[in-house]
């Protein structure tokens, strides 16, 4: 057997991989905007009209002209006629002249000749027909201008961006109720492995539960993409062969679970290499966990093949299946982070990267990383943990004491 699995590291295997990724959107449909969130857009959105659409008071008080009062202060307040009040919703009519105002709420239209609020608590009502202000306004103070919050034909949102709450309450206050958004990839999703049983059966001595396709699945699930279970494929060559060709076919991208190591009885990167150009073109990656790692495009499908532990599998994901699936729907990868201080040393090569599981904690006031120290193959370190620390392969370890960078989960 040739020995071809040699290491790339990381960001290399990802610049030689992500060239061959068509970017999307590659298909989109049309959404409420009650359904939209964390969808990416797969259109530019142009805001149809002024917004507010007219001047609003951002403050309960008195409607005025700010040059009527300059100079004003406690023992010298400026004495303006009221003519009226404004209700919210309404459209007022008034027009005010030098030295007039008109009572309004926040959110209120301002009326014609105002250019500023006077907040409630530098007024002081005198009679029923005069205010006396005792602190001067600047103009356009406590007001919002008719375009001054999103101007008509802005470009409020671009293609490709990921909605989020704000996002969807701009869509509203556009009047906005639908959008186009990316659909995700069909991607399959296939576990290898004679030792592999099926979640709803019970294991005999030597075999274990299929948790890679389950976990897989979920994550796919939250990029947005459209995963498929193909099973469970035994170890033959001709098997993996069949099942890995005809998910390629019907798919978008395909995922193998397991069978990606060095071994006699590996036969996924022979099966993939069977798919079409270019082939696998990373088989290696100096990152651990997650070294024997396989990238490869046949007839410009992404082909993953993961490692089969649960921890190294789901690292290998986020690293590069994830960004795919985001690039194929248009978008860029969103990762939640924090800084957190770390509580113990962790030892490290150079040349490779290393992905640890920390749980974080609060003390004192500071956020806490204390490593989870679990092999690859155990799953117990995953669901302990809230998120994954990455050690640089330029170093030698991080120490007690550092700050480090958290990926959650």
């Amino acid at each position: 057997m040739s020995l071809f699995l040699s290491l790339t590291p990381r960001a290399e295997a990802w610049d030689k991989f992500k060239q061959y990724i068509k970017v999307g959107p590659h298909e989109s449909e049309t959404v409420n905007i009650c359904d939209a969130i964390d969808c990416i857009l797969a259109e530019d959105i142009i805001s149809p009209a002024d917004l507010p659409g007219f001047a609003r008071s951002t403050k309960d008080g008195y409607a005025v002209r700010a040059s009527s009062t300059f100079g004003a202060s406690q023992g010298l307040p400026a004495l303006l006629t009221l003519r009226g009040r404004i209700r919210m919703g309404e459209q007022t009519k008034l027009s005010l002249g030098q030295h007039e105002c008109a009572a309004i709420a926040t959110g209120g239209m301002v009326p014609e000749g105002a250019d500023a609020v006077v907040m409630i608590e530098m007024c002081e009502a005198i009679d029923d027909e005069t205010i006396a202000v005792t602190h001067s306004v600047a103009p356009g103070e406590n007001v919002v201008g008719a375009k001054e919050d999103i101007a008509s034909g802005t470009l409020m949102l671009s293609q490709g961006r990921r909605l989020r709450p704000p996002d969807i309450a701009a869509l509203a206050a556009m009047g906005v109720p639908e959008v186009k958004v990316a659909v995700g990839p069909k991607v399959a999703v296939i576990s290898t492995g004679d030792e592999l049983v099926d979640i709803w059966d019970t294991p005999l001595p030597g075999q274990v539960r299929d948790m890679n396709a389950y976990s897989i699945y979920s994550a796919i699930k939250a990029c947005g993409g459209r995963p498929k279970l193909w099973g469970i494929v035994k170890d033959e060559s001709l098997a993996i062969q069949e099942i890995i060709a005809k998910a390629h076919r019907e798919s978008d991208m395909v995922i193998v679970s397991g069978g990606s190591s060095i071994g006699e009885r590996d036969f996924t990167r022979e099966s993939i290499e069977a798919l079409g150009d270019p082939g696998v073109l990373i088989h290696g990656v100096a990152i651990k966990p997650g070294k024997p790692t396989i990238l490869a495009v046949a007839e410009g499908k992404p082909v993953f093949g993961l490692p089969g532990h649960p921890m190294s599998s789901l690292v290998v994901f986020n690293l590069f299946v994830a960004p795919a699936i985001a690039m194929w729907m248009g978008g860029t990868l969103f990762r939640r982070e924090t800084q957190a201080r770390l509580s113990a040393n962790v030892a490290s090569i150079i040349g490779r990267e290393d992905y640890v599981s920390v749980k974080l904690r609060i003390e004192d006031g500071e956020v806490w990383a204390d490593p989870v120290f679990t092999k690859s193959a155990a799953i117990s370190g995953l669901v302990c943990a809230d998120g994954i620390m990455r050690i640089p392969d330029d170093v030698e370890g991080v120490e007690k004491g550092d700050r480090i960078r958290v990926t959650l989960f």
